[in-house]
């Protein structure tokens, strides 16, 4: 009874304040109900912020498709070392694109040395070939998040040199005297967070580490929830960011009436839990290893490289360029087209109740819903039995480099941590273990190699 009537409560004034949020705009708004009647799960849009955004949301025209025959570019041209199995007419059509997306202004001399273009000196294409692999890499194995409409350079840059919608690690603040003690990281209305005093910086613990996000609980503090109110603010900062960066409220995600519940939850929420761990692989495995290729007049103003968010590509739209297609036109960017597609295709989770084992692609640790369903017979056996644990090993292939291969094991092995979490098991059951030897007594190019186990004891 208890329960139902705070329920009720919680529900009465997100309703009161969508109303009074709504109130606050010129006539007339529009609204669209996005679930059940009576749940305040709806939209409230100004026509006029919409029609405001709808000319920076307007994707180029895709230019005229060229034929895949004839000379590769990496047989025609020199240290060409991304696109080479291009044809040389498809080699040039998409470099004329990026060129228009990213420097309209500055032509091809943005990337490339005048007198030499195969010379490396210019930053910028070193940036520019870990950018081209970048969306790739998201357009193949983010599907979970960007489907078929995917991504192009034009989704984040829109015309600029540099996307406007970046971020990087805020100096450290402190109060103007010590009487008034440490700000702890928040009590300074920024942007980032809807100009709220919450913690002002929620883009490092989620965006690029891998705190842990959700903090509802079953029961009140400080039985059986363990999580801190000081979680919560920070939890809440990057929820103000999502909703802002996307135009919508918290309803979009979450079903008001449990919001944390996944079963009643809409389907954007589940494109949202991989958006953010996308986002988190972008930084961590694109960007950040850039920094030292930068200059340090692209650096932040603690040193580091200039990271992405959802603002990058969203820029105030539910979907990038209001779903826009752009990808669809430029195939060589849908996926690496070079000897990683000579790898075999990824094999098929398997589980029985006592085991799992997940295998994933070359240079991905992002789970399919289909992955997930796969466990359903594990799961249901730890919930059955409390008393067992799930214990998880990473492995990974013997080819590339040691190092990057031990942190995507332990990436692999944290996305099955967190679909078991996110499936209701208690992460005091959740055990990671790392194995006397993370590289798998496989052949380095056999996908069986990069996988994660889960064993029930």
């Amino acid at each position: 009874m208890i329960s139902l009537r705070y329920r009720t409560i919680a529900l009465s004034a997100l309703v009161l304040g969508t109303a009074l949020l709504a109130g606050c705009e010129r006539p007339p708004v529009t609204s669209v109900q996005n679930g059940p009647r009576g749940t305040a799960m709806v939209q409230v849009y100004n026509p006029r912020t919409v029609a405001a955004q709808v000319p920076q949301n307007i994707p180029p025209e895709a230019s005229p498709q060229v034929p895949a025959e004839g000379p590769k570019a990496g047989e025609v041209y020199q240290n060409v070392k991304v696109l080479k199995n291009l044809s040389v007419g498809e080699f040039t059509r998409l470099m004329v694109s990026i060129t228009n997306w990213v420097a309209p202004e500055q032509g091809c001399t943005y990337c490339h040395a005048g007198a030499n273009f195969a010379d490396d000196t210019l930053y910028t294409k070193v940036v520019a070939r870990k950018m081209i692999e970048m969306t790739q890499h998201i357009n193949g194995d983010w599907k979970t998040h960007v489907a078929n409409t995917g991504v192009t350079c034009y989704t984040c840059h829109r015309g600029n040199n540099v996307p406007q919608q970046v971020w990087f690690a805020p100096l450290p603040q402190a109060q103007a005297t010590r009487l008034l003690g440490d700000k702890a990281g928040q009590n300074t209305p920024a942007t980032t967070v809807g100009l709220s005093s919450l913690p002002y910086d929620p883009f490092t613990p989620y965006l690029l580490k891998d705190k842990e996000i959700r903090v509802n609980g079953t029961t009140a503090l400080p039985t059986g929830n363990r999580q801190s109110t000081k979680q919560a603010e920070f939890t809440y900062g990057l929820m103000m960011h999502m909703s802002k960066s996307l135009g919508v409220n918290c309803t979009y995600c979450h079903n008001a009436q449990a919001f944390g519940e996944w079963a009643s939850s809409p389907p954007q929420r589940s494109t949202a839990w991989h958006g953010i761990r996308m986002v988190r692989d972008i930084n961590t495995d694109y960007l950040e290893p850039l920094t030292t290729v930068f200059p340090a007049g692209r650096l932040g103003p603690t040193g580091d490289v200039a990271k992405v968010n959802c603002t990058t590509c969203h820029q105030g739209a539910y979907k990038p360029l209001y779903g826009a297609q752009m990808v669809s036109a430029y195939p060589e960017l849908q996926s690496k087209l070079s000897a990683a597609m000579l790898v075999p295709s990824v094999p098929p989770a398997t589980a029985t109740a006592e085991q799992a084992v997940i295998y994933f692609s070359v240079g991905a640790s992002n789970l399919s819903g289909e992955t997930v369903k796969t466990m359903e017979i594990l799961l249901a056996n730890l919930k059955a039995n409390a008393k067992t644990k799930a214990i998880i090993s990473g492995y990974h292939s013997a080819s590339g480099s040691l190092e990057q291969n031990q942190e995507l094991a332990k990436q692999r092995a944290f996305a099955v941590r967190d679909a078991l979490k996110t499936a209701g098991i208690a992460e005091s059951r959740i055990v990671l273990e790392k194995p006397v030897q993370t590289e798998a007594n496989l052949a380095g190019e056999d996908p069986k190699a990069r996988r994660v186990e889960v064993n029930v004891k």
